[in-house]
């Protein structure tokens, strides 16, 4: 049995619902869409969202619908943040519009083209906040940017998640072959 499935996804009072095909959330920080797979039915009843399987196959999908919908519900109402740090030397970020720049030590400066629904603030140059209301674009276009230069196990020097742990390597030791 699904209990995450079976968890009601409570409302705040400045989201809208329609239920159809889709699920279509609405609130302050913009609109998302939730696919509602077949074998799945969304209801609502008492100020929260409830979701309901035709049958024992559907288990999974159960779930996944819940914690989707649950995700549109907080995003649209509160939103998602990421933060992320650049650490190393000469290492830094600026962004203008929605088109970020990155010096990470190549030749050449970066470009990121931020997608409609996430903004992003950097501070000092090297704390980005990623901000908006679609979890998985966020988490996303936070990874595409972490990607750019990954923190290396030496020095630990790259984009890293802020509260990442990261396990340092030892070096190589100075007595070496004769």
């Amino acid at each position: 049995m699904s209990r995450i499935g079976l968890k009601p996804i409570p409302l705040a009072k400045n989201v809208k619902v329609q239920i159809g095909d889709q699920l279509a959330v609405e609130g302050p920080k913009g609109k998302l869409k939730v696919p509602i797979p077949e074998g799945v039915k969304v209801r609502q009843a008492d100020g929260a969202l409830l979701i309901e399987r035709a049958g024992n196959q559907y288990a999974a999908l159960h779930g996944l619908t819940r914690a989707l919908a649950a995700n549109a519900v907080k995003g649209v109402s509160e939103g998602f943040v990421r933060e992320l740090d650049i650490v190393g030397i000469g290492y830094r970020a600026d962004v203008k519009g929605r088109v970020a720049t990155f010096s990470l030590g190549y030749s050449h400066p970066i470009e990121v083209l931020l997608p409609d629904g996430v903004e992003m603030k950097i501070d000092k140059q090297t704390h980005l906040v990623l901000s908006g209301a679609d979890r998985q674009l966020l988490g996303q276009v936070a990874a595409d940017i972490r990607a750019l230069r990954p923190p290396e196990p030496y020095k630990n020097k790259g984009i890293r998640y802020t509260g990442e742990v990261l396990r340092k390597k030892v070096g190589k030791t100075g007595a070496g072959a004769k």
